[in-house]
């Protein structure tokens, strides 16, 4: 099925039995909760598996000059020491392949110099530490302020990395009202519970690898390019990961060292990243700065908007944090200009990290409307709607479906923010200042191509098989209820089979586009054996009812179990994304509203309560998607308060690179939350008419939490995290 036209009315929507939207517990839970659910490093094939160790670079810039191996392959247990010398034949470097151990070249602190593989985990551990570099280290440039004059305009991503719409300098010249201001983002890290984690084993010329990655498919793909091998020769299984945020995305050292040294041995090799190989081996998001101009007449109308992003990453790397993307389409302007230029940090790589580009971006075009709203004495709610845009302002072409402007009315309603003072540092409560802050949220909505394939048997089991992941984000379940409601089975009859590339290839999880482009295709399958089974019955497939496990067509009714016989029926699906994308703009939407307490005599701030509007699309699992967003909303607060991968200027390696040091936001930081879905369904987006969530949630809500403690204490900060010790110098002097 390819999108080229809105969805039309189907079994989804009918929803019968009740399944789609339904808050059903995970499918998948109680095997996690009991330890029973198989993680990539718990894997067992073919003996005990030899354990490997990456040897990280102790510099940032140079090369190697000699690496001694002798006393790594002398010591007990040692079984290989994999270094440049010895690696592989791989394929160069490049968008499909991800070779390690290539040559002398020392591009950041952490890249692999060695792997040794030993008989325990703890022998090969005591090895590593044998293996002795020696470098030529150079000279390397590690903050990003330092490196603008060297910035150059990136190549494009998904979108182009520059856009311009009218006469932009000479509008925001003649505004009556202007705003231009610099916010500044951190380096982040993804800080997943889960490690990165391999057990790759050989069987003749066939690879099969039990790894924690996100996209199935492409791993598959990238490993087969890197060691030069069919693709067909190449199994990749992650059954369950225990998170990702973007950082699983792409193959990582683990998997291709692992299975480099297992084809060496012809023996299974097993590798655990430990927590600071993680942080500098991996990838993380970069730091931002971020130039906002807008201009306005008195009335708050944007008569020039320009976003600019400077984003940093290492030598040879393309990507690029796509901050000012989102406000392309977010306000009505009619001049323009967004840009984003790459400057070459001598830091470990910077890739995707949980909504990239929004969730920076955000942090600083939505802390702008909140201190343009102030210069207008507007109220930001207000200010927002005044620039809602009737098309989509850059592509001029019509929303799918917008309903920004309903989450920020009904966030306004429920959190009482009519009670919100205008003027910061106006409401205490006892030592604490008190403020309000809001933001809008904006994420945008993709669909991938996605295949899947579906069958049922005598007993009326339905087995569904997609190369699909679960990340954690509950893909087990909502998948579940899709194919449960689609053939009319209860979910217990459904047999959801994920995480294997020896099944048909799926979207995997990334950019949100899981639960559309897989369910999609699931949809796809699920509405083909519809057909087979309406055609076995003798009815009309477009008015059979499939319930309570028969179809039915006015008082006929059979058994689907009896139908399907001791052969079974099987279908296969799959969804393509058409050009309904470029005919429409779609995007999920949200608002969010924070209330923070700062204290008046330490600047320490508290968060004390929150509430995020969404609209995105048919919701699939009520319980799924509040969880999705109650993380994502977390994230935000993280973003605004605590985290930091803070850069040693002298060694250009990450210092916090550890979860004791690196601060995400716990349960002492975080209130209460509350989530609102509105009603909304998109026949633009896919046949399901849904919308991705598990992004949404971050997008915006750092500003929202920004905004709040300005309104409280009067410290307007752009530089983030925002940390006491910058509000402090700030705060009103007490009587």
């Amino acid at each position: 099925m390819e999108m080229s036209s809105p969805a039309p009315h189907n079994p989804i929507d009918d929803n019968r039995q009740g399944l789609i939207g339904k808050p059903l517990d995970r499918v998948d839970g109680r095997l996690k909760v009991t330890g029973r659910a198989t993680y990539a490093y718990e894997y067992a094939d073919a003996g005990q598996p030899l354990y490997g160790y990456v040897v990280g670079s102790g510099i940032s810039k140079g090369r190697i000059s000699d690496i001694n191996t002798r006393a790594a392959e002398r010591a007990p247990g040692v079984k290989l020491v994999l270094t440049y010398k010895n690696m592989l034949d791989q394929a160069p470097k490049s968008k499909e392949s991800s070779p390690q151990l290539v040559d002398e070249k020392i591009t950041h602190y952490g890249q692999p110099v060695a792997f040794v593989v030993a008989d325990s985990f703890e022998r090969t551990r005591a090895a590593a530490a044998l293996v002795q570099p020696v470098y030529q280290q150079e000279a390397g440039v590690y903050d990003l302020a330092k490196a603008l004059s060297q910035a150059r305009m990136p190549k494009p991503g998904i979108q182009p990395a520059d856009s311009t719409q009218g006469q932009f300098d000479s509008a925001f010249a003649a505004a009556a009202v202007q705003l231009d201001e610099t916010y500044t983002t951190p380096h982040q890290s993804h800080a997943m519970m889960e490690p990165h984690a391999t057990l790759a084993v050989w069987h003749g010329d066939h690879l099969t690898l039990y790894t924690s990655n996100q996209m199935l498919t492409q791993a598959q793909d990238t490993v087969a390019k890197t060691l030069q091998m069919p693709p067909a020769q190449v199994r990749v299984i992650g059954r369950y990961i225990g998170g990702g945020f973007g950082s699983k995305l792409q193959i990582q050292a683990d998997v291709i060292l692992a299975a480099a040294a297992a084809r060496k041995l012809q023996l299974p090799v097993k590798v655990a990243l430990t927590r600071p190989q993680v942080f500098h081996a991996t990838t993380h998001r970069t730091a931002t700065i971020q130039r906002i101009r807008l201009g306005a007449d008195r009335d708050g109308h944007l008569q020039a908007i320009a976003h600019e992003s400077w984003s940093g990453n290492t030598s040879g790397e393309e990507f690029f944090e796509s901050a000012a993307a989102q406000t392309r389409s977010l306000y009505a302007a009619a001049n323009r200009k967004t840009a984003h230029r790459l400057s070459t940090l001598d830091l470990p790589v910077a890739s995707s990290m949980r909504a990239p580009g929004e969730a920076v971006g955000l942090l600083a075009i939505e802390c702008a409307m909140d201190e343009l709203a102030e210069k207008l004495q507007l109220d930001p709610v207000e200010l927002r709607r005044r620039n809602e845009p009737a098309e989509d302002p850059e592509k001029h072409v019509p929303y799918s479906v917008r309903q920004l402007v309903p989450c920020m009315d009904e966030g306004a309603r429920r959190f009482d923010w009519a009670r919100r003072s205008a003027r910061p540092a106006q409401q205490r409560d006892g030592r604490w200042l008190v403020g309000m802050g809001m933001a809008a949220a904006i994420r945008s909505n993709f669909l991938r191509p996605s295949h899947a394939q579906v069958s049922i048997d005598g007993s009326g089991i339905v087995t569904v098989k997609m190369g699909m992941t679960d990340i954690g984000t509950g893909s087990y379940t909502v998948f579940t209820q899709i194919a449960a409601e689609m053939l009319g089975v209860a979910p217990e009859r459904v047999r959801m089979l994920l995480g294997d590339t020896e099944f048909p290839a799926a979207a995997g999880s990334g950019g949100s586009f899981g639960a559309a482009s897989a369910g999609s295709g699931l949809y796809v399958a699920c509405d083909a054996l519809r057909s087979k089974l309406a055609v076995l019955a003798g009815f009309d497939a477009a008015t059979a009812i499939f319930a309570n496990g028969q179809i039915s067509n006015g008082q006929q009714s059979k058994s689907l179990a009896a139908l399907a016989g001791s052969d079974g029926v099987q279908a296969n699906g799959d969804i393509q994304p058409g050009d309904l994308a470029k005919k429409y703009s779609q995007q999920a939407y949200g608002a969010h509203f924070v209330e923070v307490g700062v204290d008046m005599d330490t600047g320490e701030i508290r968060m004390r309560r929150m509430l995020s509007v969404f609209a995105a699309g048919r919701i699939l699992n009520q319980k799924m998607a509040h969880s999705q967003a109650l993380g994502g909303m977390t994230f935000g607060i993280g973003a605004a308060l605590t985290e930091e991968l803070v850069v040693d200027d002298q060694l250009g390696l990450f210092a916090n690179h550890d979860l004791a040091e690196y601060h995400v936001a716990t349960h002492a930081d975080v209130p209460a939350l509350e989530v609102v879905f509105l009603p909304e369904v998109d026949d633009k987006a896919n046949p399901l008419k849904i919308k991705g969530i598990g992004e949404l949630g971050i997008c915006g809500a750092g500003a929202a939490v920004a905004n709040a403690i300005y309104n409280a204490c009067g410290v307007r900060v752009r530089d983030y995290p925002i940390t006491l010790d910058k509000v402090l110098g700030g705060l009103p002097r007490q009587a």
